[in-house]
């Protein structure tokens, strides 16, 4: 097992990076955070996952070792392959996923493309039990209000992350009509 893997960028992809490690150029898939943060011909570390298949070995690279945890754990979740489990990992935060799961609301994990409903719910019930929340851990609930909220801005062609930063931007004391929110919501846009 690859557990790790240190070097130099060679090439950067939409979503794999080539990590040459002592003459060896290894092809990593990561998560589009990691493609967006690196930076080609300078040095990287990422916790790795290999794949093993029959016809294949595929390496999955991370920035912390929760997020390859985590990404295990997906793979897990019937219907979750590999190429999900990292548009999972792409798209939602684990702040995100944790508050999804705590609320048992699985129309979260359907925003992300390749997420039909009953994989969704899938998802959720893998999860549950599964994701640590200590007691130090502030864990709220999306309310029905926000989910609605994330609905009408990813339907207005926002993404999963940027509807989640603008949601963060309402302040917690703003009324709770679904109008006033989005509008709360979209400033963050301007």
């Amino acid at each position: 097992m690859i557990a790790s893997i240190e070097g130099n960028v060679t090439q950067v992809g939409n979503d794999y990076v080539i990590v040459n490690t002592h003459g060896i150029g290894f092809k990593v898939n990561v998560p589009k955070s990691v493609v967006s943060a690196i930076e080609p011909y300078k040095d990287i570390s990422l916790h790795t996952y290999l794949l093993v298949r029959e016809d294949a070995l595929t390496l999955f690279g991370f920035e912390t070792a929760n997020d390859r945890d985590f990404f295990v754990l997906l793979l897990g979740a019937n219907g979750v392959g590999p190429k999900t489990a990292l548009s999972i990992v792409s798209m939602l935060s684990m702040d995100m996923i944790r508050k999804a799961v705590a609320s048992e609301q699985p129309d979260i994990f359907a925003h992300v493309p390749g997420v039909g409903k009953k994989t969704a719910q899938s998802i959720l019930l893998h999860l549950q039990g599964k994701i640590a929340t200590s007691e130090g851990d502030v864990l709220g609930t999306i309310k029905e209000m926000d989910a609605d909220v994330m609905n009408a801005l990813t339907a207005l062609g926002y993404s999963i992350i940027e509807a989640q930063a603008a949601m963060q931007m309402i302040p917690k004391d703003a009324p709770q009509d679904l109008e006033t929110r989005i509008r709360l919501a979209l400033q963050y846009f301007s």
